[in-house]
């Protein structure tokens, strides 16, 4: 738990649990508080092995940073961000191309002011405070055309977060609108928690998730392709976290399907 709470925004409710503050534990981060804790505890006991759940999708996120660096992507909007911990989206970029851009967006306060923080004196990166589900807030956010030129293309990253969408919000429609947004040979990156897998486990976890700010909603792998509308996968298409694009031998991390994960490009 962070020892010092002044820099914690003030309408912050640090009684109820947040996944991106749970997401932080679970990595063995430090801006999480008691309550996060105990219900990311009740988290693994119903979903064991959640730690490595969490360890994979953060190096997916990795690996897709670095693939679309490699496809000549330099801009960057990280929305579901979290809270910075290491190997955050500009620091991955930039280890390839220092001339990267990024913006962040999260719907928690603390993720958001710990952003901020830590890019207060970077130029080339931002952090906001939007819902996903409001494209048009973020996509026209003045800070947000202000870093990144639309003219151009961008990598929409959308990892661990489109399971916070209800089914009948109709992500489909909403991720539309990104979509249109976006000029040809953007890229789109997703990871979602997947129906499809240990059932029993997985109806615990959603329901441990019941108790905290942002309830979970799973989608199978044909729903989860359905995301991807309007883009063409790039291999391999939707899978286990740990089996998009290893880079080496993945061993008992490929039998952990309860996240999938894909990339697409606008054609």
């Amino acid at each position: 738990m962070t020892p010092n709470l002044n820099w914690v925004p003030h309408e912050v409710d640090i009684d109820t649990p947040s996944a991106a503050r749970m997401y932080d534990y679970l990595l063995s981060g430090s801006h999480n508080f008691a309550p996060d804790r105990a219900l990311a505890d009740m988290f693994d006991q119903a979903l064991p092995g959640s730690r490595d759940i969490a360890r994979l999708n953060r190096a997916f996120l990795r690996r897709a940073v670095l693939f679309l660096v490699e496809s000549g992507i330099r801009q960057f909007l990280d929305i579901g961000s979290g809270i910075p911990t290491a190997g955050n989206v500009h620091q991955t970029a930039r280890r390839v191309a220092a001339d990267s851009r990024v913006v962040y967006v999260d719907t928690d306060p603390i993720a958001v002011a710990h952003s901020q923080l830590m890019l207060a004196d970077d130029p080339q990166a931002l952090a906001i405070k939007a819902d996903l589900c409001e494209p048009e807030s973020i996509l026209y956010a003045p800070q947000v055309r202000g870093l990144l030129d639309f003219s151009q293309p961008i990598g929409l990253l959308m990892v661990w977060v489109l399971h916070f969408v209800p089914i009948a919000r109709d992500a489909v429609g909403i991720l539309r609108r990104y979509r249109d947004a976006l000029v040809p040979d953007s890229y789109l990156a997703v990871s979602h928690f997947t129906a499809d897998s240990r059932p029993a486990e997985m109806a615990a976890m959603v329901k441990v998730m019941k108790r905290s700010a942002n309830p979970i909603h799973l989608r199978t792998r044909a729903q989860i392709v359905e995301l991807f509308a309007g883009f063409d996968m790039v291999e391999p298409g939707v899978v286990a976290t740990a089996l998009w694009r290893p880079e080496g031998p993945v061993g008992n991390d490929a039998d952990r399907t309860e996240v999938l994960a894909g990339v697409g490009r606008k054609p």
